[in-house]
């Protein structure tokens, strides 16, 4: 299950899911006063729910699940009640009688030792090891739920080391063919979603070595297009609010916060289209990526052959009415990188850190070509 001696060292899991942790304090530890709870909005969490919901799912799945499925009780009491996020509706989240931020602290803290002891006593534990790698990266992910919480919101950009990359403005052209979709059993710690690796037919295509970039995305806007949320022109000249900053458009940059209908709109009028995620799997040991999130065309579903994990509302739930993203952001952690990685949203959101690029057929050939 968890081949990748990377992953199932203990020493290893335990560095990392401290590294987890101490992203998400990077992200959240300036919030305070009614920033803790924010404006009520259906895209994000008041931010004391959500760090409390972050332990709870840690001790849930790395402490408290027993080997006959049932569940000792948390050491937080009447935790269920406030932070299952499958249970408690979203609406309902800032009316909560949440712990004060003290409290929501010191739960994470004794939390995150106890699991720590638990490595350290049963190093050999394979089901450990995989709770541990599942709690470690959904701490990462709302440490980067939280990071674009604060674009949201307006408050301050969080200080990280991000891994911006250089990019050409070329297509690049696949052959096609037979190509193999999906993880396989040896790239050790996977989500349901992305198992298990089959085989598809990708007919030969051109796809962008670079995501759309601000510049091109102002030509549609230019056009008449629509523009991204956070853009606006003020005396003439395009401006972005990045976090609590309104600045000068970078047209060298990616542009980031378009929903899938504005990247569908985008391509139609480039004579483009989105890459399906067979395609962008398939050329992805050729592109440089990981500093947004970029669309496909593809609905997020299952697998042939499909089995749902222990975390039963990660994936299914949202088969059917979500579109897949691939890549990463600037804002997401390498550890959780892969090319098979599959993120999903409903395809009008934009407050994430999404982008992408273009796709084409590839060009005809004669016969003496």
């Amino acid at each position: 299950m968890l081949a990748d001696r990377r992953i199932s060292d203990p020493a290893n899991l335990e560095r990392d899911l401290l590294d987890a942790r101490a992203r998400a304090m990077r992200v959240t530890g300036d919030l305070d006063g009614a920033r803790l709870l924010g404006p009520k909005l259906a895209i994000v969490n008041p931010p004391l729910w959500e760090i409390g919901h972050v332990s709870w799912f840690q001790e849930l799945w790395c402490l408290r699940l027993r080997t006959d499925g049932s569940l000792a009780d948390s050491i937080l009491a009447g935790a269920d009640a406030l932070y299952d996020s499958a249970a408690v509706a979203h609406e309902t989240r800032w009316d909560l009688p949440l712990p004060d931020l003290k409290a929501t602290r010191a739960y994470g803290v004794a939390v995150l030792e106890r699991v720590r002891e638990r490595l350290a006593r049963e190093p050999e534990s394979r089901a450990l090891q995989y709770f541990v790698r599942l709690a470690t990266f959904h701490e990462d992910m709302h440490a980067e739920a939280f990071h674009y919480t604060r674009q949201t919101l307006g408050y301050a950009e969080p200080v990280f080391e991000l891994h911006a990359k250089k990019y050409k403005k070329e297509d690049l052209e696949i052959a096609g063919g037979a190509f193999t979709l999906g993880a396989r059993p040896s790239d050790g710690f996977v989500f349901d979603n992305e198992k298990w690796a089959h085989d598809v037919e990708v007919a030969p295509f051109r796809i962008a070595r670079s995501p759309v970039t601000n510049a091109e995305f102002l030509a549609f806007v230019d056009a008449g297009g629509t523009a991204p949320r956070y853009w606006k022109k003020q005396d003439g000249a395009w401006l972005e609010r990045r976090f609590d900053r309104w600045l000068p458009l970078a047209m060298g940059e990616l542009v980031r916060h378009v929903n899938w209908h504005e990247a569908q709109a985008y391509c139609a009028w480039a004579k483009r289209r989105l890459p399906s995620e067979a395609e962008w799997e398939c050329a992805s040991s050729r592109m440089a990526c990981g500093e947004v999130w970029e669309w496909t065309c593809s609905a997020f579903g299952p697998y042939p052959g499909f089995v749902v994990d222990p975390y039963k509302e990660y994936s299914e739930p949202w088969f059917g009415t979500h579109k897949v993203l691939r890549g990463g952001s600037f804002a997401t952690p390498a550890r959780l990188l892969r090319p098979t990685f599959r993120n999903f949203y409903t395809p009008e959101r934009a407050d994430f850190f999404a982008g992408f690029r273009t796709c084409a057929a590839a060009p005809a050939r004669s016969a003496f070509s």
